[in-house]
């Protein structure tokens, strides 16, 4: 970071190991954006409660080029004091997505979708309610008759071109996922 961090203690005294947390922290948003300007988180104890104790809360203000981050997370009633570690990660884990979307913003990404794999059916066991796809590269790829979207099962050619989503099944590759090239949902 360019400026220095500023930690704060607002309603309560410093707990110990909390400052080195969050600087810890503080210290890792730099590998999402290197242009961050100031950051300034407070502890604070918004409502003195003597019974329950005190509930804490973690303000951070991150200050980038053009823009400022706010986040703001509080610690679990239940023994709060313990839960304020919690808290902070919480707080600078949501600064760490608001920061990735900050810059990818700026740069102007989009996030680019990849086209699914393609594969002919090889076998269409009717009887059995599966099949085996072949993929372009010869692998073989089982699928279930509930995974076919928008064709009938039992008339399925053998050789159709279909779209698929694969995922590790307990004997190998598996199609979740199976949609037959240039079709729409037809049941």
């Amino acid at each position: 970071m360019k400026l220095p961090l500023q930690v704060t203690f607002h309603n309560t005294d410093p707990l110990p190991g909390v400052e080195e947390i969050v600087r810890d922290r503080a210290a890792r948003l730099d590998r999402y954006c290197d242009r961050i300007t100031s950051c300034r988180v407070v502890i604070d104890v918004p409502h003195k409660r003597h019974q329950k104790g005190n509930q804490y809360q973690v303000r951070l203000n991150i200050t980038v080029p053009g823009d400022e981050i706010a986040v703001t997370r509080v610690a679990p009633d239940h023994e709060p004091a313990k839960g304020l570690p919690d808290a902070i990660k919480d707080a600078f884990g949501a600064a760490d997505r608001l920061i990735e979307e900050y810059v990818r913003y700026r740069r102007q990404d989009v996030k680019r979708h990849e086209e699914p794999p393609r594969a002919r059916v090889r076998v269409v066991n009717v009887g059995q309610d599966f099949g085996f796809l072949e993929t372009f590269d010869g692998r073989e790829v089982y699928f279930h008759k509930n995974s076919l979207v928008g064709a009938d099962f039992d008339s399925l050619p053998v050789g159709t071109e279909v779209v698929f989503v694969e995922a590790s099944g307990e004997k190998g590759p598996q199609a979740t996922t199976v949609r037959v090239v240039g079709r729409h949902a037809h049941a």
